[in-house]
Order: C-alpha cells, then structure tokens, then sequence
C-alpha cells in the first residue's frame, strides 16, 4: 500500500465550506415558499392548485436545466455555473416583490428562481465527489447540511420577515441576501484537486485500497442511461421526489387547516432543515462503511415510517414528530444521490449524469404538488395527498432493495453487498 502524505491544508474543505453556504441560500429559500403562499393567494384570490403549479414548475425548472448546469460542471467547472446561478436567483427573488398577475408569479419564481436552483445539487454534489473518495458519503453529508440548516433557519426567518415587512419587502431582502451569498461562495470553487496541484482526499499519492472495487469502468451518460440500473435508480427517486415536494409545500398548509398557527406550522417546518441534518451527516458517514444502497433503503424506512404517522397526526407535538422522521430520511436520501452515481458509474460524466437523474424525479416533484393541491381543492383534505406519498414511497423502497451493480466484472464478490 502507498503510503499517505498528507497536506497542511486541503482545498477540498474550502469546496464543502462553499458549497455548504449556497446550498443553505438555495435549499432555504426556496422552501420559504410555503411561507408566502398563503398571504400570495390570500391577496389574489388564487386557488391552492393555481398557487402550487408556480412550486412545480420552480421545480421542474430546477431538474430540466440540471442537466445543463451538470453538463457544464463537467466542462468548465462549477465557478461560472453558481456564479450565473446566484444572479438568476437575486434577479428572479427581486421581481417576486412586484408581482400583480398569475404570469408574472410563473416566470419569476417559476422560471428565473427555478433556472438559479438548478445549481444547488448537480453541480455541487458531483464537485465534492471528484474532490473526495475515502470520505465521499461523509463530506457530501456535511455540504447537504448547509441546505438543512438553511431550511431550518430561513423559513422561520421569513415568517417574521413577512410578519414585519409584508411578503413583497421580504422578498426584496431575500433578493439581496441570495445574491450576494451565492456569488461570493461560488467564487471559491474548483472543478477538482488538480486545479490546485493536489490530488482526492489531500494526499500525495492514493492507495489501491481506497479505490472503489465496485466500480471500475467509467461510464459516458449515453452507456449510463442504456443501463438499467440508471433507470430503476431514476424511477425511484421520481417516485421519492413526488413525495418529498408534496411534504415540502403542503405540510405548512396542512397544519394550518387543521387549525394550527402560521408561526407554528413554520417551526414545525424548520424542524424538517434540523433533522435533515442528522441524516445529512448521519448517514452520509454510515454509507462510508455501510454502502450506499444499504443506508438508501434504510433512509427510505425511515420515511415510510413518517408517512404512516402523519395519517394520524393532528397536533403539533405529533407533527414535530413526523418533520423529524421525514427530515433525517430528506438530508439522508439527497446526501447520498452523487456517491451512488458516482460508485455506479463513475466521475467521468458524473455532472451530465447527475443531471438527467434529477431531471426525471424532478418530474415527479413537479407533479406531486399540483396533485395534492388538485386533491385539497375537491376534498378540502390533503389527507389523500399524504397517503399517496406513502404508497409511492413504498414502491421507491422495493426498487432501491433490487439495484444491481453495473456490471458484474467491475466489483469482486466482498463489494456486492455495498452496492
């Protein structure tokens, strides 16, 4: 085995550091939208569908042009991606301060938002992949904890922001702090560990041992998607993705309706961003020793499991109980999307192939939203809206259970079971 010469510093840590920031402002923000949904529709008259569709499509948005930012990532470097991305989100947050008309709320959040948060996984999460082997799932794990703190302190911040200011001037702040945070931390990363003469992990020379046994063969995104190990990966995180988007948005709402306060039903939210932390960190360093596979289905259990309490949940201490079980599987699951890639295919197209993953469960979350919302007009419940999640979850977890490695001649017989 070589032997390991560490650096004083490594620049990797200065990428998490970075990525941690933006992820925060992205993830935080775009979450607060929950927050400025009911004071938005109260003053147009919107229904909750006309309302939800401006989420979905933010998230739709997000997944088609991941598939760009990962592409573009892979060439140039993620630098001038989240520098272009954070301008977007500053311009696109500023504009929601006018909005007067339907269209307007569509092409501001919908689309300007939307285009800005297809910077926050693709071309972040395939970064720290390329700077990170030994520690991939840990340090992923604490850059998704920058999007969990963010969640767990901007809604909450936007509550009394809205409380104060009314949601037209806080999103006039929100603007500013987006912009100015997302483009000063863009402009301390790097592509990989050769833009600084160094090499993953902050090693002279990496050991045979440390290299992936599962995985040798670096795949194109054309060979990936001819897989289908790609597919059945896509298929579950659509279903997982139209379940997540469906807690995001309608959980506030929900509580709420059921006669909950505002400021409540926004702690309780929060909550969500401070338990992802856990599973972020968590179960981004069990799947170091673990496998990835493994703490995937473990985190989707653990969802299930708060899919089943939420159909009786109706106090707040019982919500509090559900946004911790769906925050520790939310934190836990996006953590580990990248090293999964990355262990099945490869770093070779990781961006490219990162991004049309996301853009195929960004459908399913683009589609759960308008769905429950549909559901919550007719009924007045989103009751079915939730139990679909736990049907649709369930499915995701089976599927995850049959992932196969890519080829059977890249992993030795030890490795099968850290798929």
């Amino acid at each position: 085995m070589a032997e390991l010469r560490k650096r004083k510093f490594f620049y990797g840590y200065t990428v998490v550091a970075a990525g941690f920031i933006i992820s925060g402002l992205i993830l935080g923000t775009y979450r607060a939208y929950g927050l400025f949904f009911t004071p938005i529709s109260r003053e147009f008259g919107w229904s909750s569908e006309l309302t939800s569709s401006a989420y979905s499509l933010t998230y739709f948005m997000q997944g088609l042009l991941a598939i760009v930012t990962g592409r573009l990532t892979d060439r140039l470097g993620p630098k001038v991606v989240l520098i272009t991305c954070g301008v977007l989100l500053g311009v696109g947050y500023f504009l929601m301060s006018q909005v007067t008309s339907i269209w307007q709320l569509y092409l501001f959040f919908g689309l300007l938002v939307g285009a800005g948060n297809s910077g926050v996984d693709a071309p972040l999460m395939t970064t720290v992949a390329r700077w990170f082997k030994k520690r991939r799932g840990t340090l992923t794990g604490i850059t998704k904890t920058g999007a969990g703190i963010g969640m767990l302190v901007i809604p909450i911040a936007a509550a009394q922001l809205i409380s104060g200011f009314g949601w037209r001037n806080s999103y006039v702040i929100i603007s500013i702090v987006s912009l100015v945070g997302i483009v000063v931390a863009a402009w301390f990363l790097k592509r990989d560990p050769s833009e600084t003469g160094e090499q993953p992990d902050g090693v002279a020379q990496v050991a045979a041992a440390t290299t992936s046994a599962f995985q040798t063969h670096q795949f194109s995104v054309g060979e990936a998607v001819r897989t289908r190990q790609f597919w059945t990966f896509s298929v579950a995180f659509f279903l997982l993705n139209f379940c997540m988007q469906i807690v995001m948005l309608h959980t506030a709402p929900h509580v709420i309706n059921l006669g909950i306060s505002p400021t409540m039903a926004a702690t309780i939210l929060g909550t969500v961003g401070g338990a992802s932390i856990l599973g972020r960190i968590g179960m981004g360093g069990i799947s170091d020793r673990l496998g990835y596979k493994a703490t995937c289905v473990i985190a989707m259990a653990v969802l299930i499991a708060g899919l089943v309490w939420i159909q009786f949940a109706r106090e707040a201490w019982m919500f509090f109980v559900f946004t911790a079980l769906y925050g520790i599987a939310h934190g836990a699951l996006w953590t580990l999307i990248s090293p999964l890639l990355a262990e099945l295919f490869g770093l070779r197209s990781l961006g490219a192939t990162f991004g049309v993953v996301l853009f195929i469960s960004t459908i399913g979350g683009a589609i759960g939203p308008i769905v429950s919302g549909r559901i919550f007009d007719i009924t007045n419940s989103y009751q079915i809206g939730f139990l679909i999640t736990l049907l649709f979850s369930t499915i995701a977890l089976i599927l995850t259970a049959t992932l196969k490695p890519t080829t059977a001649k890249a992993v030795a017989p030890a490795a099968l079971g850290k798929v």
